[in-house]
């Protein structure tokens, strides 16, 4: 593991693991899950990156411009791969200075037919940190990509989440969107709600303004930002877990199915990046 230092800021990298954040923490308060001692699994990290599509493709079965393609299963128990590769692969540290680190990950042609090369650019402050992702297309025939994040937040006494939504995805027994509810549904996390006390929430929301506040009493906020083209916020909060995950998405779940899903289209050469920024106070 690496770390970068701002002040009472402390951004631990754990790149051989899925590129990920081993830990974010200012003042010594844990603002991100912490990740416990040789773990090798992004899942069990403070953050990865989803590159190059965003939670699960049904079965790993899609079609892409008369191209047909079936990736292999990437969870075990479970036959919808999800979130790319990026997280089941290590990355490597390009460079690193006192506040600033990037990390890549080169990924060739294979199950997934496209080569790419991904990035992530972390910049530290004293209260936060921004991280770029950025994939770029390293082969030569037009790809299709999608990018998002996945932070932990540890659960914190009467934590309420705050995020402006104009509908949600609901899903079936697999977790797989079905249809698209306008309006609330559950929690109303547009005016503030509770996270705890719910089943399990593994939602996708809409109409997202990129702005999303966890706030619990007695402690400072966690606000969470993205870019623009952000347009979707997935919220994973399982019962008893002792952690929640507000997820900045640029692609929704089922990125190939039908409507609206955020993949782009990327020329040889041509790359995607979005942000993310999560501070307190």
């Amino acid at each position: 593991m690496v770390a970068i230092e701002k002040g009472g800021a402390r951004l631990v990298f754990a790149p051989e693991v899925g590129g990920a954040v081993a830990a974010f923490t200012v003042d010594g308060r844990e603002v991100l899950r912490p990740t416990a001692p040789q773990v090798d699994d992004a899942l069990l990290t403070a953050n990865f990156p989803l590159v190059s599509f965003c939670n699960r493709i049904p079965n790993g079965r899609f079609e892409w411009r008369g191209t047909s393609v079936t990736l292999p299963p990437n969870l075990e128990g479970h036959p919808h791969p999800l979130h790319g590769q990026g997280w089941r692969m290590p990355w490597a540290v390009e460079a690193i200075e006192t506040d600033r680190a990037l990390l890549v990950f080169e990924h060739p042609a294979g199950d997934w037919p496209w080569a790419y090369r991904a990035e992530q650019a972390f910049t530290l402050s004293e209260t936060g940190f921004r991280v770029t992702l950025t994939v770029i297309n390293t082969g030569e025939e037009d790809m299709p990509a999608g990018l998002g994040f996945h932070p932990y937040f540890p659960a914190r006494p009467g934590e309420r989440l705050a995020a402006q939504n104009d509908g949600v995805w609901l899903i079936d027994e697999d977790v797989l969107p079905t249809v698209r509810h306008a309006g609330r549904w559950g929690p109303d996390w547009a005016v503030g709600a509770p996270v705890a006390g719910h089943a399990l929430i593994d939602h996708c929301y809409t109409g997202w303004n990129q702005r999303a506040v966890l706030s619990a009493p007695g402690r400072p906020d966690t606000v969470i930002t993205a870019s623009p083209d952000c347009a979707w916020l997935h919220v994973y909060a399982p019962p008893g877990e002792g952690y929640y995950c507000v997820e900045p998405c640029a692609s929704r779940p089922n990125p190939f199915g039908e409507g609206e899903t955020g993949m782009v289209t990327l020329c040889p050469g041509e790359r995607r990046s979005i942000w993310m920024e999560i501070a307190t106070g």
